[in-house]
């Protein structure tokens, strides 16, 4: 079998097998070729097709799904690192807004970026994220505000595919704050802006799901329903953020489009919760913006618990409310902040992450699945949430290549 080649001697947090936490299979095998597990589970067990192929032994060490960043705002133009030392100095939101702040400054920055110029800035925030163990990222429009500016940051998601080893989902975000040259006419904005440019967005190739930010600062239910009818017609899935400075009743909206996920859900209720569940929604907990504001709504991770709601856990990384660009850290976040459990954290980066993305090839260690895995330095899975500022990977393998 010249073109398998056999990973054995580790710890495999499959999230596929029954019964233990993880899925944890000791001493373990995997067993890859063109790209797909073709075989996983104890090594004793390897069968006997596999004994020509390339082995490599790896010495006890836990093997994981290649981690998945499922919502991410990447790709924008400049930075809001000004504006969070004028905060920091005492100015007020005013103060900033004033001087061009705020997701205004992140706006025209982004008008301004040619394509070239929005993945030359992403290369390194996506840089950071594979040398964790990233092997997928969601990456979303939403700071153009304008039909080729939001084209433009779609076209750059799409690049960066090209440039680096790594799986981009791009999210049209057109919905996510009204421009200012639409201001106090955020219907128009959608009817003139975000539906149109959804379609062209479309017909290039340029999208595979539909996000809106339902919220009081920026668009109320009636007008998110109006871009998922749009994307419905389309036969894209959506997603949304939802309940995360209040309850607006987006997560339930979102559950009746069959939503891929729900995402922030901190002022999200048990209603939202049920549901979120028996849609089958997954809710996104981004704990990094929930840091940066310093929050004190929690989002509510036992409920999501009792009602079965599947939990993952992203970056959300972002110049303003969000600038993490590291998914170790993030979990490390949902169990200190929130109080989820390192086998949720993970699952939370891996099959949960899938499934916030409907991605259904991913996210575990199964067979048929793609061959993308964490070979990490830890004696133990919980290590990974643990550790603060510490990035144990040995390697990463992508589509069965190191």
């Amino acid at each position: 079998m010249a073109d398998t080649k056999v990973f054995r001697g580790a710890q495999l947090a499959t999230f596929a097998s029954a019964g233990a936490p993880y899925g944890l299979v000791e001493n373990g095998a995997i067993a890859v070729s063109a790209g797909v597990i073709r075989w996983v589970g104890p090594k004793a067990e390897l069968p006997v097709q596999f004994d020509t192929a390339e082995v490599e032994d790896l010495g006890g060490r836990l093997v994981t799904p290649g981690l998945i960043d499922c919502h991410t705002h990447v790709v924008y133009g400049g930075d809001r690192a000004q504006e969070f030392e004028m905060r920091l100095n005492g100015a007020s939101y005013e103060d900033i807004a004033r001087a061009g702040g705020g997701i205004i400054s992140t706006v025209k920055a982004t008008r301004d970026a040619s394509v070239d110029d929005l993945v030359q800035s992403a290369l390194p925030r996506v840089d950071a994220m594979i040398a964790e163990g990233v092997c997928s990222i969601e990456v979303k429009s939403g700071y153009g505000l304008a039909p080729e500016p939001e084209l433009n940051m779609l076209r750059a998601a799409r690049r960066i595919a090209e440039l680096r080893p790594i799986h981009i989902e791009t999210t049209y975000l057109g919905a996510h704050a009204t421009p200012p040259e639409f201001q106090g006419r955020d219907a128009n904005y959608i009817s003139d802006v975000v539906i149109p440019t959804l379609r062209t967005a479309f017909d290039e190739g340029l999208v595979d799901c539909v996000d809106g930010f339902c919220e009081g600062i920026a668009f109320q239910p009636d007008q998110i329903a109006r871009v998922f009818e749009a994307a419905k017609t389309l036969g894209l899935p959506v997603k949304l953020h939802a309940e995360q400075l209040s309850n607006l009743g987006g997560a339930k909206l979102a559950a009746s489009y069959g939503a891929l996920s729900a995402d922030h859900i901190e002022y999200l209720d048990e209603e939202g919760v049920v549901a979120m569940a028996q849609a089958g929604t997954t809710a996104v907990i981004l704990p990094g913006a929930y840091y940066t504001l310093r929050e004190t709504q929690k989002p509510p991770i036992q409920t999501l618990r009792d009602h079965n709601t599947p939990m993952a856990l992203a970056t959300d990384c972002n110049p303003g409310s969000s600038p993490l660009t590291s998914l170790l850290l993030t979990m490390n976040m949902g169990c200190t902040l929130f109080r989820m459990t390192p086998e949720e954290a993970l699952a939370g980066v891996t099959c949960n992450a899938a499934r916030a993305l409907g991605l259904t090839d991913r996210g575990t260690l199964a067979v048929g699945q793609r061959a993308d895995l964490a070979v990490w330095n830890v004696a133990r899975p919980a290590e990974l949430a643990y550790r603060i500022g510490f990035n144990p990977l040995h390697k990463r393998i992508y589509g069965g290549q190191a």
